[in-house]
């Protein structure tokens, strides 16, 4: 990868045969010779990330977000991405109306909020030693979008892949497997 790197949206093809990233978009924040990391968005559990998360002291009332799994690596990692910029300097910017913290005090701030934020929570982020994502982009097992604030924030996760898919000019149902670049 190049110098001129910048945040995207990783949209999983049918050749990606690991079933933690099957139909998946995936913020990609970094893309470094070392490797690559990123956070996937669109894997909601069944639980409210208010029940989930272990804040002291305990969160009384909040809201109903849904804890997401971020990706395989590192589960017990939590990670918050909002849409409004933080107060206080504990995030990171990833574009304009997109940061990620891993900041407690936000964390209770935007589980606390009714009606709730713009924001996920997740679980988790997805890794890629060095040459590993290069190597999956060569071989077609992601497409590459430009970021979109409302496929993060506003957009059902379930609908999130498909329709990102179709915004790039594709039928979802006319992607499958194949070998080599196509």
């Amino acid at each position: 990868m190049t110098d001129a790197f910048r945040p995207a949206l990783l949209l999983s093809m049918p050749q990606l045969q690991d079933p933690n990233f099957a139909r998946s978009v995936v913020l990609l924040c970094d893309f470094i010779p070392d490797g690559a990391f990123g956070i996937v968005l669109n894997r909601p559990t069944d639980r409210a990330a208010r029940e989930m998360v272990r804040l002291l002291p305990e969160l009384q009332q909040g809201n109903d977000l849904p804890l997401c799994i971020g990706g395989p690596v590192e589960p017990e990692r939590g990670w918050v991405l909002v849409a409004d910029r933080p107060d206080g300097g504990d995030y990171r910017t990833i574009v304009e109306g997109v940061y990620l913290s891993t900041s407690p005090a936000l964390l209770r701030r935007v589980l606390e909020t009714r009606p709730a934020p713009r924001a996920r929570v997740l679980a988790g982020y997805a890794g890629w030693g060095p040459g590993q994502l290069d190597q999956e982009l060569a071989q077609s097992a992601w497409l590459m979008s430009d970021i979109e604030l409302d496929l993060i924030f506003d957009l059902n996760p379930s609908l999130m892949w498909e329709t990102a898919i179709r915004r790039l000019g594709a039928d979802p149902g006319t992607l499958h497997t194949s070998h080599g670049v196509h």
